[in-house]
């Protein structure tokens, strides 16, 4: 038993290690990904017709193609236009786009479901456009977009795992890298599930955290 812990134990340090690298792609993803889906998400319900057409084509299609075809494209495509980009810059923003995409649809929900009688307040105080979204219609949207971002930093949690397609040393390259040189499948994996099982929950608990805050607010 005590050398079956040894062994799991001479696992854990590289594999934290690659867990070391999807948090930061995460990190780096979800910080561009945040304002791409405010912008996507208003841009979609903008008066302006060249605004909502170029929000919904980026929204479109980020939604519609796969993250992984999107990977694929921007890393190994560009070049061939003279566009050479680092894999970690090349997973974070694709990633970023990809989230960001399905996010302006929460944003844009969400905005909807404010009852349209508040901006009418609002007109009534003679305030601007941009002083109604700040001050009322956000306010009251954020609440309800918090459940499904939760949802969709967890899908991102998820699809960090493709980064190891394109050379990056993830948590998912780490675990493969391992799998070939200790043939240790079970254990591996096995800790691999753990430890994006242990991120997903503090991204839960997080949002939850958020929430209890902003409805007490």
């Amino acid at each position: 038993m005590q050398l079956i812990s040894e062994h799991i134990a001479e696992l854990v340090p590289p594999l934290l290690e690659g867990l070391a690298v999807t948090l930061q792609i995460m990190a780096g993803a979800v910080v561009l990904a945040v304002p791409l889906a405010l912008l996507g998400g208003m841009g979609r319900l903008s008066s302006l017709r060249p605004v909502r057409w170029a929000a919904s084509v980026y929204v479109e299609v980020f939604r519609g193609t796969s993250a992984l075809v999107q990977l694929f494209w921007f890393y190994f495509v560009l070049p061939l236009f003279g566009v050479q980009l680092p894999a970690m810059l090349v997973g974070i923003v694709v990633l970023a786009l990809n989230a960001g995409a399905y996010g302006a649809e929460v944003v844009r929900g969400a905005i909807r479901a404010v009852a349209p009688g508040q901006r009418e307040a609002g007109v009534a105080l003679n305030l601007t456009r941009g002083q109604i979204m700040r001050r009322i219609v956000l306010p009251q949207a954020v609440p309800a977009m918090l459940p499904p971002a939760g949802n969709l930093l967890i899908e991102l949690l998820k699809n960090t795992a493709l980064v190891s397609l394109i050379t990056i040393t993830d948590l998912t390259f780490r675990g493969q890298l391992l799998r070939s040189e200790t043939l240790r499948t079970t254990e591996i994996f096995t800790l691999m599930l753990l430890m994006y099982f242990a991120v997903a929950l503090l991204i839960t608990a997080g949002v939850r955290l958020l929430e209890r805050r902003v409805r007490v607010r």
